[in-house]
């Protein structure tokens, strides 16, 4: 018979065997349902990670368990040699829902930003008339969209590089929400302008009021491609559906990931319109699960959930609620509170772990983000019953 296996058992194992890629919290989880997560000794935490954000919906949300196991019992993989009657249905959904013509799945946020670079360097050189090879994207200091070879190669992150090179090029680094920097890096062979309209891993960084909008402007002035990377802060995160919606923006092309399939399964999206995703013939582009049945399946039904349940409106009420109780914490280390709707920072004027750790033990899950900033994202089903519960553990660990 073997024997049952504690916590510390699973950590030995995984570190053991596993690369050593990320520095976790010392506890394993075993079970999740909603915004709660329950380790295997049965301690029971509000999770304020959601995943890093993938988990929108809450954890195992039923009546997307319903279609995800309806679907897998159905059909799961096919690849894009076949066609699917789930395929053209997601497509439907998150064109409908987003306003853009057309729409290209893949399956990871760094996948989606890939696509994005090569779809806007082909734009170039087919449609806006740039020189072969001499096409230039415009990204943003403090920036993260992935950590493939390419997207690191625009990170302004020493850490992410290291010993990694060589690095792929074509890319101009401007600081984060200046309009003046934006606009004297464009060229003629300025192709497109990348950049998060909040910076998740950055520390969420919100740019000054008005950027997007003149950034905007800008990129419609010099024929250069707006692409804003929502995989993080899409599907509700911000109080919007997405947070380039706060300034009204309509983005040339949109990259949306993570919670777009509730958290059952890996699925990303890079949306266009029509003159921009034509681009792409057969053959340009592809990935052998992209677009499966069982993805597509999950991913309408999320769609569908987000706005049935008005977790969007429930977003901006609990993380306006949220941000008014965070104002009042006493402790002279919080240099800041900043946010939107349930993407929210506590940025601090030294290490943020030791607060992370100190909530554990009160029952709450949360990761420090640039080292000294707490970043909170609870799932957009939270109540207000439980955003007290928060800021109860919140306040006892910081006025301590």
């Amino acid at each position: 018979m073997i024997k049952s296996m504690t916590a510390k058992d699973y950590i030995k194992l995984e570190d053991e065997i596993g690369a050593q890629t990320y520095s976790p919290l010392s506890i394993v989880i075993e079970r999740a349902e909603g915004v709660w997560l329950y380790d295997i000794d049965g301690r029971k935490y509000l999770d304020c990670t959601s995943a890093f954000s993938s988990v929108n919906l809450g954890h195992c949300h039923p009546k997307l368990l319903e279609v995800f196991t309806k679907q897998a019992a159905e059909m799961t993989q096919l690849s894009r040699a076949f066609r699917n009657t789930q395929l053209p249905l997601f497509f439907k959904e998150i064109t409908e829902l987003t306003g853009k013509d057309k729409v290209l799945p893949m399956n990871t946020g760094a996948e989606g930003i890939e696509t994005a670079v090569k779809m806007a360097r082909k734009w170039a050189y087919t449609v806006k008339g740039v020189e072969k090879d001499k096409a230039e994207i415009i990204v943003c200091n403090n920036n993260f969209h992935g950590r493939t070879t390419t997207v690191i190669s625009f990170s302004s992150h020493q850490k992410y590089k290291e010993n990694f090179g060589p690095f792929t090029p074509g890319f101009k680094i401007v600081p984060f929400g200046d309009i003046e920097a934006l606009k004297a890096a464009i060229t003629p062979n300025t192709c497109a302008f990348l950049m998060e309209p909040i910076q998740g891993e950055g520390g969420i960084q919100i740019p000054p009021d008005g950027f997007l909008k003149q950034a905007e402007t800008l990129c419609r002035e010099n024929n250069v491609l707006l692409m804003l990377d929502e995989i993080q802060t899409g599907w509700g995160r911000t109080g919007k559906l997405f947070a380039h919606l706060h300034e009204d923006v309509n983005p040339d092309v949109l990259i949306v990931g993570k919670s777009l399939s509730g958290g059952f399964y890996p699925v990303s999206a890079l949306l266009a319109d029509k003159e921009i995703m034509d681009v792409f013939k057969p053959g340009d582009h592809g990935s052998t699960f992209a677009g499966n049945p069982l993805g597509c399946a999950v991913s309408k039904k999320a769609m569908q959930v987000l706005v049935e349940e008005n977790l969007t409106q429930n977003a901006e009420e609990m993380g306006n609620y949220l941000m008014e109780n965070l104002k009042t914490l006493q402790n002279p280390h919080i240099k800041e509170v900043r946010g939107k709707g349930l993407f929210i920072a506590i940025e601090l004027d030294g290490p943020a772990r030791p607060y992370c750790d100190k909530l554990l033990e009160k029952g709450v899950i949360c990761k420090e983000t640039q080292t000294n900033i707490i970043r909170l994202a609870p799932p957009l089903t939270i109540t207000r019953e439980q955003v007290s519960f928060l800021v109860d553990c919140l306040k006892t660990v910081f006025e301590q």
